[in-house]
C-alpha cells in the first residue's frame, strides 16, 4: 500500500460523511437556499485565494522545474477554471459573482485558510501537498458520487457544479499523489506522521466547510469588516 492509499483509507469515514452532508445532498437534489449558496461562494472564493498562495509557497520551495510546474498548473486552474462552478451557484442564487468577492472569512474558513498557509510556510513539499490535498480529493469523490447517484443532465440546476468536479478525465490531484508517494519513500517517520495529521485535519475541515455553508454560519456577533470591493 502506498502512502497516499494509506491516507485515503484512514480518511474514508470523513469522505463518506462529506458526501452524506446535507449541503452536498442538497446539490444533488437541486435544493439549496439562496443564503446557503451565497455564503458558500463568498467563503470558497477567499479560501481558494489561500490555496493559490499555498501553491505559490510550494513553487518557492521547489528545487526542480517539474515540481514548480505541478504547483503552477494548480494555480492556473484555480484562477482560470474553478470560477465556473462558482458561476453556476451564483446563477441559481440570482446574484452576480463579482458581488460576492472580497468578504471577510467566517470562523471555519478562516481557520482552514490559516492552517493551510501556516503549514505551507513552516513545512516542506510534503507538508504543502498533504495540507492542500483534501480539497481536490474530496471534491472529486463527492462529484463522482453525485454523478453516479443522481445522473444529472443539463436541466439540473447544479449540473455545472456537479459535472465540473465529477467528470474529470484525469483527476487533477493525481500528480500530487504520485509526488507525495515519492517523497514518502525517503521521508522520516516523523515527517510522514506530520503529513498524515495535516491531511486528516484538512479532511475534517472540508466537512466543517460544507457544514458552515449549509448553516450560513458566521461570526456570532457579526463581522464588522467591510468587503474589500465596497471601498472601490
Amino acid at each position: 500500500m502506498t502512502f497516499s492509499e494509506m491516507l485515503r483509507n484512514q480518511a474514508n469515514d470523513v469522505f463518506e460523511a462529506c458526501y452524506d452532508h446535507p449541503f452536498i445532498q442538497g446539490l444533488g437534489h437541486g435544493k439549496l437556499e439562496k443564503e446557503q449558496l451565497i455564503h458558500y461562494v463568498k467563503q470558497d472564493y477567499e479560501y481558494l485565494n489561500a490555496m493559490i498562495q499555498a501553491k505559490g509557497i510550494g513553487i518557492a520551495k521547489s528545487k526542480t522545474r517539474e515540481d514548480m510546474e505541478m504547483f503552477h498548473k494548480t494555480i492556473s486552474f484555480v484562477l482560470n477554471s474553478e470560477v465556473h462552478p462558482h458561476h453556476n451557484l451564483c446563477d441559481q442564487a440570482g446574484i452576480g459573482y463579482d458581488e460576492l468577492q472580497g468578504y471577510p472569512l467566517a470562523p471555519v474558513a478562516q481557520h482552514y485558510a490559516k492552517h493551510m498557509l501556516h503549514t505551507s510556510f513552516e513545512g516542506n513539499l510534503g507538508d504543502i501537498i498533504a495540507v492542500t490535498l483534501p480539497c481536490p480529493w474530496i471534491y472529486l469523490y463527492v462529484g463522482q458520487c453525485l454523478m453516479e447517484e443522481f445522473s444529472p443532465d443539463e436541466t439540473h440546476p447544479f449540473y455545472d457544479w456537479i459535472s465540473f468536479y465529477g467528470k474529470q478525465e484525469e483527476p487533477r490531484m493525481n500528480a500530487y499523489l504520485k509526488r507525495l508517494d515519492q517523497l514518502a519513500e525517503t521521508a522520516s517517520d516523523e515527517d510522514k506522521k506530520r503529513w498524515q495529521n495535516h491531511f486528516i485535519d484538512g479532511c475534517q475541515l472540508e466537512y466543517m466547510f460544507f457544514d458552515m455553508a449549509y448553516k450560513a454560519a458566521d461570526w456570532p456577533f457579526g463581522n464588522k469588516k467591510e468587503p474589500e470591493h465596497s471601498a472601490k
